[in-house]
């Protein structure tokens, strides 16, 4: 008996450790420093984890994401920038910190800028970009303004194209998520955030202060050293940002099996963003799957007429959805006939949408094509306001022929009656 109940309670002990293993591994989200925290899911835009993910922080160099991404929206990687020849003068209160001690009148390829911007974080390379797009930073940084709202953000105020210091140059943690989440769709971001280090072509001013300018750049983002402890599998790049009013702050994305998420982490007084960045990775991707329902061209449901056709409804375009991984509900939708306003309609015209839920929770709009070009019958309910069978319909038909001929009959025998009286006057 004693060894029965000896072997019951390491049968015990052992399950119970697999149990507290398994919820830590599926349930808890890390604690991680940063008054301002979201985990997102790249592909849905769906948070999986978030902190005051509304609250507006001062983001300095987080900043250069949107720089960089209006650089490579709006520019080739080729283009030569040619600085002003009084660059430094009027530009001087945004060229404090990190710099390439860009010259006045030097000439420079948008792709070393880049480099520049997000390997070294560098002030004076965002402001060249910003003059180059935009022709000054006011201008610079209303496009910015324009572009944020364009991407979703609702509580963005850029002032600036590099994240100095301004009491008005606010964002959220979100808003940066949402930003990197456009950005981080162009390989380029991926090809250089993800370089460790860079080395800047000689320019038509270098030889004049060759010992004075280091342009060999090494990335300060520590999750994109292979081999080291910093390193995090599937980092598709990052970058930091910190003034001592705006603390911390770190926006990165990795991907992992096709699925790409985003980490923001803003507001931190904790030097351990990279840290909390790995952490916030490795929740994401070990409690959440991307699936996808629906592939452009799918036949999601019918337009069904009342007499048995049935047009395809097809999808306008691939639809994911995010979910725990231990969920076993599908998304579910509701179609009916009459949320289409329009009888006729061709092959791949748009014609409605329908909105996708799982457990309750809205997961986003699909929009339908017509799957082939169709007009109805006239024995169709679709097409036919009194709802009439065919049976129906047929007697109807039949009515309107016999009375239309009893009228041509009528008014015959009324012509002729005509004639004849007008005969005998």
């Amino acid at each position: 008996m004693k060894k029965v109940v000896t072997v019951l309670v390491i049968v015990f002990l052992v399950l119970s450790n697999i149990s507290i293993k398994t919820n830590a591994e599926t349930l808890s989200p890390p604690n991680v420093s940063g008054d301002g925290i979201v985990l997102m899911d790249a592909t849905t835009g769906e948070i999986l984890y978030g902190k005051n993910i509304d609250e507006q922080f001062h983001p300095a160099s987080t900043t250069k994401i949107m720089t960089a991404l209006l650089t490579i929206e709006n520019t080739k990687s080729d283009d030569i920038v040619t600085l002003s020849n009084d660059f430094t003068t009027k530009n001087h209160t945004l060229l404090d910190g990190n710099t390439l001690c860009l010259q006045n009148g030097e000439q420079l390829p948008v792709k070393d800028l880049l480099y520049g911007l997000l390997l070294r974080s560098a002030n004076d390379s965002a402001v060249a970009l910003a003059d180059h797009i935009s022709g000054s930073v006011p201008a610079f940084a209303k496009l910015m303004n324009e572009r944020a709202k364009e991407l979703g953000c609702t509580n963005t105020n850029f002032q600036n194209p590099n994240g100095l210091y301004d009491k008005d140059h606010l964002t959220s943690a979100k808003d940066l998520a949402l930003i990197l989440k456009k950005l981080s769709t162009y390989p380029e971001f991926k090809e250089i955030a993800t370089t460790t280090s860079y080395k800047i072509s000689p320019t038509n001013k270098t030889d004049q202060a060759a010992s004075t300018i280091n342009r060999t750049l090494r990335n300060e983002n520590k999750l994109v050293y292979k081999g080291t402890g910093d390193y995090c599998d599937g980092i598709d790049g990052g970058k930091t940002g910190y003034t001592t009013q705006s603390l911390h702050s770190y926006v990165a994305a990795a991907t992992r099996n096709g699925h790409r998420l985003i980490v923001t982490i803003m507001h931190s007084d904790d030097q351990k963003y990279f840290v909390d960045a790995k952490a916030l990775f490795d929740y994401g991707f070990t409690n959440f799957n991307l699936t996808k329902e629906y592939s452009t061209g799918d036949i999601v449901t019918y337009y069904k007429e009342s007499n048995g056709k049935k047009i395809p409804l097809i999808a306008a375009e691939d639809f994911y959805y995010t979910s725990a991984k231990d969920s076993t509900s599908k998304p579910s939708f509701k179609f009916i006939n009459n949320s289409i306003k329009t009888t006729k309609f061709h092959k791949g015209q748009k014609v409605t949408n329908i909105d996708l839920n799982l457990d309750g929770k809205l997961l986003g709009n699909l929009n339908l094509l017509s799957g082939i070009t169709y007009s109805p019958s006239i024995f169709s309910s679709n097409s036919n306001p009194l709802n009439l069978n065919k049976t129906k319909a047929i007697y109807l038909i039949i009515g309107i022929f016999v009375l239309l001929y009893a009228l041509v009959i009528y008014r015959k025998k009324k012509l002729k009656g005509k004639k004849f009286r007008d005969y005998y006057k």
